[in-house]
């Protein structure tokens, strides 16, 4: 992706590797180094060790020009076999496949694509890149003519992360939502099922401070519109924090537009990661206060708050009274506890027994233990 040696792949690709190896058109073999891998949207940006300035690369294409029907080329190295080369059509934008990546939002093709074509190059007729393969749909494992890309726009965005030295900050929007069924479609006197409506508003918040209120439906960022959820979580992504977006709102009947600061999720409550230790069942659960910031690197609701059980160390009192990663501690001994100082303070008063109130997928129930 640049002359120096830069590469794009997918995360998954690279994961857990010890070596990597680039191998270039001519046969040559190049050891590369990460410089950003993001499991997110499932993208590792390496860099060749080569001294060489002047390698060939490609330019990436606007995906958002592509059009359903236009010819594309599938690059990549199935099963092994060598670099390959497929030609097939787009079948479909902004296509949503679940489970690949956080940001389900893609261009489907039927170029032929299998196992060994993750982290190739999709390619214009022009000769630009315009998406990197990452997977396929498929009852057999080989290609049935579903193959999944990630667009080129989301693409540039980790690799402007990459060369300049950051970790991956997304903007975020301070709100939560939900696509729009028939029955609110008909509440909302909407025409067409398109948009997401807003549901909570975070405080002070880019949307708070924008002027989006619950129960205005998003409908559109600068000049694209938004189809669903999905839609809306990459428009946003590909945007740079530390800039403004134009929303468009449909609001009691009419549309209208507000200026977004578009701003990192905030690290508010500091998350204080702690392994809790001493004479109680929570000793060896490794917590931490539930921020914006850190619920967005974990996908979860940015309007949580409180006390999350990030892991649990083999053999620890917390591993054997079935503490489980993912859980919330809401109280001890009938106090309730917010932030992992209160919890330390309260786990630091013996007591005979120990009464724990704990919420797991959604339900809250108390475990006593010992007495």
């Amino acid at each position: 992706m640049r002359s120096e040696g830069i590469v794009v792949t997918n995360s998954h690709v690279i994961k857990n590797a010890d070596e990597i190896t680039v191998i270039l058109s001519n046969r040559s073999e190049l050891a590369a180094k990460v410089i950003l891998a993001d499991d997110k949207t499932d993208l590792a940006v390496l860099k060749i060790q080569t001294d060489d300035e002047g390698l060939p690369f490609l330019k990436l294409r606007d995906s958002d020009d592509l059009e359903v029907g236009d010819i594309v080329f599938a690059i990549g190295n199935p099963f092994g076999v060598g670099q390959t080369v497929t030609n097939g059509i787009v079948s479909a934008l902004a296509r949503a496949a679940v489970g690949i990546s956080d940001f389900s939002f893609f261009i489907q093709t039927d170029a032929a694509i299998n196992p060994g074509n993750s982290g190739g190059a999709l390619i214009t007729m022009d000769g630009k890149l315009v998406g990197v393969n990452t997977a396929i749909y498929s009852r057999s494992g080989g290609s049935q003519g579903i193959g999944f890309a990630i667009p080129s726009n989301m693409v540039a965005r980790i690799i402007d992360n990459a060369l300049n030295g950051a970790k991956v900050v997304r903007p975020w929007l301070g709100a939560t939502g939900q696509n729009l069924t028939p029955d609110l479609m008909k509440s909302l006197n909407l025409k067409n099922p398109w948009g997401v409506l807003v549901n909570k508003i975070y405080d002070n918040g880019p949307a708070a401070r924008a002027g989006i209120k619950a129960g205005d439906v998003i409908i559109g960022i600068n000049k694209f519109d938004i189809a669903d959820l999905n839609e809306l979580k990459f428009r946003i992504a590909t945007l740079k924090v530390n800039k403004r977006a134009i929303i468009l709102l449909f609001r009691n009947g009419k549309k209208e537009k507000v200026i977004f600061p578009l701003e990192a999720a905030p690290e508010k409550p500091s998350r204080e990661v702690t392994k809790l230790i001493g004479r109680h069942p929570l000793s060896g659960a490794i917590v931490a206060n539930m921020s914006p910031a850190l619920a967005e690197e974990l996908s979860l609701d940015p309007m949580e708050s409180g006390i999350f059980v990030m892991s649990t160390t083999s053999n620890s009192a917390a591993k054997r009274i079935g503490l489980l990663k993912g859980d919330w501690i809401l109280g001890i001994n009938g106090k309730k506890v917010f932030t992992v100082r209160s919890l330390i303070s309260s786990l630091n008063k013996n007591a005979p027994k120990w009464s724990l109130t704990l919420r797991r997928n959604g339900k809250v129930f108390t475990a006593v233990i010992g007495g």
